[in-house]
């Protein structure tokens, strides 16, 4: 039987592989090929490859035919396992690898059988590092300019990321890999986080065959909110849980499986934990181990980072430290209670990096032992960004206050001084911390203009390959060259169609050749970075840009055309602690006229530096589940409804009507609930008695009871009512509860929160699970009602003011 043979590859973009041992010098180049069994070649530039159209038999009886070859894609012979580990808020002056305090061995032993990079970057926040890391194009190319919970209406921000641009986890499956990812993903829009989808955008229509984590930017690393595949998954009721060993049992469980079955079958695993993001929970038994460690404060702590970071090698001999940003205090300065909790603060903090660097050395250690380690090419990125100043600049016991404007008083914080890090507190550090753990720069997070925001170290692991072992590496690279980097590796050209729709080309470079060159020249020579209008422009050696806004400010104060802008020759001032700018006009110029054409290009215009005000879709133009409808219907089983998909009910008047069956012996538990511990509502029944609680931000918690139970029977209605004060938002209003039409009970709800309840915990109907809004139901978790719910209808001021 004659064979069939697929049409050679002809690369859709210039893709060369270099053909040496350990790709260490560039001997040959050649087109890139990729065999799909023994005796054929697959044209890899269209995904999904085509199968070969096998004519029709005309040979009646099958004892006298002989069955076709059966097509299958197989990963190119020989490719790499891949495994990229994404830390979350982890600032380049950190992690004990390069300099910091924060002691990650597992970083320490895989550096010392790879390489560290010092000049990493990614883009000052959450959703767009990922979008660019997992794409290979830029954020804004992405549609991702920041987190997804700020998409607006324009290009570039809107958080639906465009099929021409196919993630890589989808590459490499159509390539013949095994995928997975577990932990944090941040990169679905919110209105798309129902049961109706669509789920195109979740991770296993993106590639994965497996996911094992959280929806959004954080969750409650005691009680997450955890998705596996499509589906909300129950947490162990275990006293011991944490997300993080959670995430990792999940993976090793994976990981081993798939080597069981196909240990021939590479396979690309994407690992990205929570932590050190906020809310900062670890067990108590690792941020004891810092006792007294950051007694010296953040000032000393600073020089202290520095001069391990020269030691090492990671930055130059001779760099300055960068200056303190202008809000945050000096330590001395400080009274003994600010000092008291702000140690404490960064002791949980450590605690939380270096349990998950552990975690983290359980995965490494069970790809070992399977014997898997050898060829898989790990890239360990110490952080998404810069550390976080997003607690302010006292920190707080929960950060949804940030989230919701509110600033907690130093006196409040520590009256739960001995919950931070527990389930009983929501907590972020103070922002003199960021500054310290962004080490020698001067600014954290969010600061796009700065490297204090965008560099994060990194390791790169491949014994197979890597010839030299424990060296530094200083070529400049950016995120966007992860996915090149791997495409190479793995010898797999670029797709220029995938699922039938033409590709936005690659924007990144490959790295491949810094792995056994630590003198090549450095190939990404451009690059521009913004995020909530803080801006900049790196051009071969120069940096120029402008801090727009400070991340513990809601606002800039200042209009982008009265921005200050700085320069720096970075390849002589690693710190950026020289502003030029003044010395050399021209060449700033020269820089922001670059910045204004990369920033065209890639979909950046219009800057948008609004935050809070971006949470609310009427504002900035988003899509929103409910659109313009004023009520919603829900019935008994629906659970953990996304604070995005969930009508609001912020401030405005509205009306959440139950119709209940009592039964004979009366009812208790959660009629409805949304959110939890720090901050949310609850309408529930007490030893049969109707209850509203609102709980304002975990810090004051606002009941209406009434004075008898619900009659038994048919069709008994329950009425929460609200008549909001307005004036303003986050004000109060009289709360009533109705039974049947008549009233019961009421009083006033001082305060209510303007923007958001939960990062990610949603609304149940028929129980409370996650945290508990309030912490006595008087019943075991989660709180089940024992009647039955026939449906609640909640209605919004429009809709309330039509009802009544």
């Amino acid at each position: 039987m004659k064979k069939t043979v697929i049409k050679h590859l002809i690369p859709s973009r210039a893709f060369t592989f270099a053909v040496a041992v350990g790709f260490g010098s560039l001997l040959t180049s050649v087109p890139v090929l990729a065999a799909a069994s023994d005796d054929a070649i697959m044209d890899r530039s269209q995904l999904p490859i085509k199968a070969p159209k096998i004519p029709h038999s005309n040979i009646v009886d099958v004892r006298n035919a002989r069955a076709p070859e059966r097509f299958e894609v197989k990963a190119p012979t020989g490719s790499p396992n891949v495994l990229i580990i994404l830390l979350d808020d982890v600032g380049f002056g950190q992690p004990s690898i390069f300099g910091g305090p924060i002691k990650m061995p597992t970083a320490e032993r895989l550096a010392a059988g790879g390489l560290r990079y010092n000049h990493f970057h990614t883009t000052a926040l959450s959703s767009p590092t990922r979008a660019a890391l997992l794409t290979g194009r830029n954020s804004h190319m992405n549609n991702t300019g920041s987190i997804m919970e700020l998409a607006t209406g324009f290009p570039g921000q809107t958080g639906v990321r465009p099929d021409s641009i196919a993630p890589l986890a989808k590459v490499l499956r159509y390539n013949g890999y095994s995928t997975a990812q577990f932990g944090k993903n941040h990169e679905t829009p919110i209105w798309e986080q129902s049961t109706s989808g669509p789920f195109d955008r979740w991770p296993t229509y993106n590639g994965f065959d497996k996911f094992y984590g959280f929806m959004g930017g954080e969750t409650n690393q005691w009680r997450p909110a955890v998705y596996e595949d499509l589906t909300r998954v129950e947490i162990p009721d275990d006293p011991n849980y944490h997300f993080m060993t959670d995430m990792t049992n999940h993976a090793i469980k994976w990981v081993k499986s798939q080597q069981s079955f196909t240990p021939d079958k590479p396979f690309f695993m994407y690992f990205a934990p929570g932590a050190i993001h906020t809310p900062h929970h670890v067990p108590k038994i690792w941020s004891d181990r810092y006792k007294g460690k950051f007694d010296q404060g953040w000032d000393e702590l600073r020089k202290e980072t520095l001069q391990r970071q020269i030691k090492l090698g990671v930055v130059p001999e001779g760099t300055q430290l960068a200056p303190k940003p202008k809000g945050i205090k000096d330590w001395e300065k400080l009274s003994s209670e600010e000092r008291k909790l702000f140690t404490r603060q960064m002791e949980i903090v450590a605690g939380f990096g270096e349990y998950a660097d552990y975690e983290i050395g359980r995965l490494v250690n069970a790809i070992s032992e399977v014997g898997a380690l050898e060829n898989t090419l790990v890239f360990y990125i110490l952080g998404d960004n810069g550390a976080s100043a997003e607690g302010g600049l006292i920190g707080s016991f929960n950060k949804m206050s940030y989230s919701n404007g509110v600033r907690e008083p130093l006196d409040v914080i520590l009256q739960h001084y001995d919950d931070l890090g527990t389930d009983k507190a929501y907590g972020h550090y103070a922002a003199g911390w960021a500054i310290a753990g962004s080490t020698p720069f001067t600014w954290p997070k969010q600061v796009a203009a700065n490297y204090g925001g965008t560099r994060n170290g990194m390791i790169v692991h491949w014994p197979k390959q890597i010839k030299a072992k424990g060296e530094l590496r200083t070529q400049w690279h950016h995120v966007v060259d992860i996915v090149p980097t791997i495409l190479e590796s793995t010898r797999l050209p670029e797709p220029s169609m995938v699922d039938g729709i033409l590709q936005t080309p690659i924007e990144g470079v490959s790295m491949l050749y810094t792995l056994n060159d630590a003198k090549a020249d450095g190939r990404h020579l451009t690059q521009y970075f913004e995020i909530l209008g803080n801006r900049a422009i790196y051009h071969e050696g120069w940096l120029a840009g402008t801090v727009h806004r400070v991340p513990w400010e809601l606002s800039a104060g200042v209009s982008f055309e009265n921005d200050r802008w700085e320069l720096y020759d970075t390849r002589n001032d690693f710190s950026l602690a020289n502003d030029l700018a003044s010395k050399l006009p021209a060449k700033l110029k020269e820089m922001q006229d670059l910045f204004t054409s990369e920033a065209i290009k890639h979909n950046v215009f219009p800057l948008d530096d609004r935050t809070l005000q971006r949470l609310d879709y009427r504002i900035v133009g988003r899509p929103n589940l409910i659109g313009d409808r004023s009520s919603i219907t829900f019935y008994e089983g629906m659970e953990d409804i996304n604070e995005g998909v969930f009508i609001n009910i912020k401030n405005q008047s509205h009306m959440v009507v139950a119709n209940l069956y009592i039964p004979e012996e009366g009812a208790n538990g959660v009629i409805m609930a949304q959110a939890g511990r720090f901050g949310g509502w609850s309408l529930y029944l007490k030893n049969g008695i109707p209850y509203y609680t609102y709980n304002w931000l975990g810090l004051h918690r606002y009941t209406i009871a009434g004075s008898s139970a619900l009659p038994v029977g048919n069709n008994v209605t329950l009425t929460f009512d609200f008549l909001y004060d307005g004036n303003g938002l986050g004000k109060g209003g009289m709360g009533r509860l109705l039974v049947n039409g008549s009233k019961v009970a009421e009083g006033r709800i001082e305060q209510t929160q303007m923007y958001r309840f939960m990062a990610e915990e949603g609304a149940d109907v028929g129980l409370d699970d996650g945290t508990p809004v309030i912490e006595d139901y008087g019943m075991l978790s989660p709180y089940r009602f024992t009647g039955k719910i026939h449906k609640i209808i909640v209605h919004n001021q429009k809709s309330r003011s039509e009802t009544i």
